[in-house]
């Protein structure tokens, strides 16, 4: 399970990075013709970088744990 979470997190990480630091989805909201959304990405953005962010470290924290009880 844990290293589910930690895949998850990772690659969300570096999707929502991706889209926050890049022009991904400015570029594909003009083709599409969303541009008016442009200016809300950041209310959406963010907040999810930050959730996987702390998902990732989240399942580190677990996995460290994990393999420190299991020594003892």
């Amino acid at each position: 399970m844990q290293n589910k979470q930690l895949t998850v997190g990772i690659i969300g990480t570096v999707i929502a990075a991706l889209c926050c630091f890049t022009p991904i989805l400015v570029i594909l909201l003009g083709i599409a013709g969303l541009s008016g959304l442009v200016g809300y990405l950041d209310f959406v953005l963010l907040p999810t970088l930050l959730i996987f962010v702390l998902l990732t470290i989240y399942a580190l924290w677990k996995k460290t744990v994990e393999k420190r009880s299991c020594h003892d």
